[in-house]
């Protein structure tokens, strides 16, 4: 076994048994810890056989209840981050006695089992969140490609974001949803961790499908028939930002 430090893509990244629409009065309480790598030291394909190789003693963790899921996510497009690592639970105390589990459970040997460099070695520099899930959809499993958007945002108006994503972006993605443009999406707060303050999520069947899906919700929320000053006031408070697609490599719930 090996002892990995786990965590999230931020993302709505819940997948449970029966599907659960999470809108702005029956959100329910899911809490994301999520570990974004920067992998310098060797091979990629060695850290995904180390996950693959953990799947089993990690997904013993989702069966007994400790943790409600946990993934595995590759770079596709984006920045510096080039794996994450998540788990989830229903509130901050059973996530944080997770990642006891996951770190109590595992060995200090991390070697990758050829004498070549082990995880830490290779993925050697990380950043730590914890997300709350504010709205999007909980218990609908997700696809295999991955959009997010990390957003800094004016702490002293990021609720009125949150507003704004229930009243005017919600409707437009649960119906892309249900059209199966879209397979999931999700909007996260910031708990803990860096600057990023807000971070939207949406997953496909593949990336193509999943940037035309994109495409055309930012034209519903921006365009013609959208709410412009909506849309400009959701800009002016979480403006800067970062794009990322995801390869969803391992997911179990």
């Amino acid at each position: 076994m090996h002892k990995i430090i786990m965590g999230v893509i931020g993302a709505a990244l819940v997948v449970v048994a029966a599907p659960l629409w999470a809108q702005e009065d029956d959100t329910p309480s899911v809490f994301t810890y999520a570990s974004y790598f920067k992998c310098t030291g060797g091979p990629l394909s060695t850290v995904d056989k180390i996950m693959a190789d953990d799947a089993e003693r990690l997904d013993g963790l989702v069966e007994d209840g400790t943790m409600s899921a946990w993934g595995w996510l590759a770079h596709h497009t984006g920045g510096q981050w080039q794996r994450i690592s998540y788990h989830q639970a229903g509130s901050l105390d059973a996530l944080l006695d997770a990642s006891a589990a996951i770190q109590s459970a595992g060995d200090d040997d991390e070697e990758s089992g050829d004498d070549g460099p082990g995880f830490g070695e290779i993925c050697n520099t990380h950043d730590d969140y914890i997300w709350s899930l504010e709205a999007g959809m909980s218990g609908q499993e997700r696809g295999k490609a991955g959009f997010s958007v990390y957003h800094v945002c004016d702490i002293s108006r990021e609720d009125r974001a949150d507003e704004i994503v229930k009243k005017h972006v919600a409707p437009i993605l649960d119906k892309m949803v249900e059209d199966g443009k879209l397979t999931s999406w999700g909007w996260l707060s910031h708990v803990v961790g860096g600057k990023f303050r807000r971070l939207q999520t949406m997953t496909a069947g593949d990336h193509k499908s999943l940037l035309a899906a994109r495409a055309e919700a930012l034209g519903a929320v921006y365009g013609e028939d959208g709410d412009d000053e909506a849309g400009k006031e959701f800009v002016e408070i979480c403006g800067p930002h970062v794009d990322y697609m995801w390869n969803i490599v391992h997911e179990t719930q």
